[in-house]
């Protein structure tokens, strides 16, 4: 039985790939690739991964510990070559990658880390605007136990953090 889906061909789904990661605004994580990536229908794991791993090595895309982000040679081409996607196929793309491109950008405003030494464990938590920060907390914890749920908590709720010591400091 033939596939579903408008994507069949490794060079549409190298396009395909090279599409979503130049629309995404940082690294992110291989099974959200592989979702994003395998929508269509028409592409099976393998195939996918086959052609993942020749764009990592041609220098299209780069591959980390945590995941994949493009090159400037991958945007390069994919501008280029991006057309020859079906519109539908491009359609779906950006509409199930706006919701993970926002959390991606918000990731990358946000801050959180801790160190370890003789004066004690250090939390630094920091958020920005996109265009400078707007707040960076450095707090002395009990032990790293303590460093890493404030980091988590900060992540999660960066914004309502912000607003509370605005507003705590803003009484009169």
């Amino acid at each position: 039985m033939g596939r579903l889906g408008f994507i069949h061909e490794k060079l549409d789904i190298k396009i395909l790939i090279l599409f979503i990661l130049s629309r995404l605004p940082g690294e992110v994580d291989p099974e959200t690739l592989g979702d994003l990536c395998r929508f269509d229908g028409g592409i099976d794991y393998f195939d996918y991964s086959d052609c993942l791993a020749d764009l990592v090595e041609t220098g299209h895309v780069t591959r980390t510990e945590t995941g994949y982000s493009i090159t400037p040679k991958g945007a390069r081409n994919a501008g280029t070559v991006e057309s020859s996607l079906p519109y539908s196929v491009r359609a779906k793309a950006l509409k199930l990658l706006a919701p993970v491109a926002e959390r991606l950008r918000r990731a990358a405003m946000i801050s959180a880390k801790h160190s370890v030494s003789d004066e004690g464990c250090v939390v630094e938590l920091a958020m920005s605007d996109g265009k400078g920060e707007i707040i960076h907390l450095r707090l002395l914890c009990a032990d790293e136990n303590q460093a890493e749920l404030m980091e988590k908590n900060f992540r999660r709720d960066a914004e309502e953090y912000y607003q509370k010591i605005a507003e705590m400091l803003s009484k009169k």
